[in-house]
């Protein structure tokens, strides 16, 4: 695909005005507290594997209004015995994936972490191995994915309750006994990388914020930009939708990754593909931009498509976290 975006220079230097609601620390204040307050059971179940040097754990947390949401966690053998806490990396999902199997995304694990790979809520069942985790909340009308649903409202809309999921893992993860709670770190690709986004916006004293090509970010620009899925999603709700867009970009300001990259309080590692049609490299860099850290990296694959990096970047982020976590 030739280049479609900014040049390279006008990339770096790109940082557009991106709507933030009046209300947008009160609502998501709001929003996480209440989850807090609903309480729930984290559950660890140990599960045998065909893996000899990684122990595996099928484990349950309490998400958005305490509802149930799945995760796998991965540890060095012997290391929850142990009793010494890890670094820890909670990693996000891309669009449609599921959790997948117990035996699947073992990297960090084997290079020495804790490593909880959250599943998506309602997600799963599009590509890969598939997901664990029900959405159990209706929406109004909305095209198929998850991109419109409840975006009449923000307290409505899918992606408070996937947010909200990412802070309560956060949360859980800071009362294992094996996890240092000051040394976690958040990491995604595409969808995952918006997630982590978002949870590094809501969430103290982490370590580390990875996205890799994230996607949610700068919603104005990618949808009228792109027209590819998911963002087309939107495109063609409002399409038929007619006179819904000031509604519906209203409630997609709350969840704009450029909004959350603004409150980013940690060292972050970056990635943006410049052929990328699914995630434009302008909305990376929107998010990138407006984080005012001089302790932040972008690693740019310039004839990449949304693959991005792949397993080169990975190797970055290991020797980025490796840096910060001593």
């Amino acid at each position: 695909m030739p280049r479609f975006d900014l040049d390279p220079a006008a990339l770096e230097a790109y940082r557009p005005d991106v709507r933030e609601p009046a209300d947008f620390d009160e609502f998501w204040s709001r929003t996480i507290a209440a989850s807090r307050r609903a309480g729930g059971a984290v559950t660890l179940e140990r599960v045998e594997t065909v893996l000899t040097t990684l122990d595996v754990y099928d484990v349950t947390f309490p998400g958005f209004g305490g509802e149930p949401v799945k995760a796998w966690l991965h540890l060095p053998r012997g290391a929850a015995e142990a009793g010494m806490p890890l670094p820890t990396v909670i990693e996000f999902n891309g669009y449609g994936g599921g959790r997948g199997l117990a035996t699947e995304r073992l990297g960090w694990a084997c290079a020495g972490y804790a490593h909880l790979f959250m599943d998506t809520r309602g997600q799963g069942s599009t590509w890969g191995t598939p997901g664990a985790t029900p959405d159990p909340h209706g929406t109004g009308p909305s095209t198929n994915g998850f991109m419109t649903r409840g975006i009449e409202s923000p307290d409505d809309y899918y992606y408070r309750r996937v947010f909200t999921d990412a802070i309560r893992l956060v949360d859980a993860a800071r009362t294992l006994p094996f996890v240092d709670a000051h040394r976690i770190a958040v990491t995604g690709g595409s969808q995952g990388g918006g997630i982590t986004l978002a949870a590094a916006g809501l969430s103290e004293g982490l370590v580390a914020v990875m996205p890799d090509v994230p996607f949610l970010c700068h919603f104005a620009r990618a949808i009228g930009m792109t027209d590819r899925e998911p963002y087309h999603e939107v495109v063609r709700y409002l399409s038929v939708h007619r006179g819904a867009s000031a509604t519906a970009f209203e409630t997609l300001s709350y969840f704009d990754g450029v909004n959350f990259a603004r409150r980013v309080s940690a060292p972050a590692l970056f990635s943006v593909a410049l052929l990328d049609p699914v995630c434009p490299p302008s909305t990376v860099y929107a998010a990138y931009n407006h984080i005012d850290r001089d302790d932040k990296q972008i690693r740019v694959y310039d004839f990449n498509e949304h693959e991005g990096g792949q397993a080169f970047q990975w190797e970055e982020q290991a020797r980025f976290l490796a840096a910060l976590v001593g």
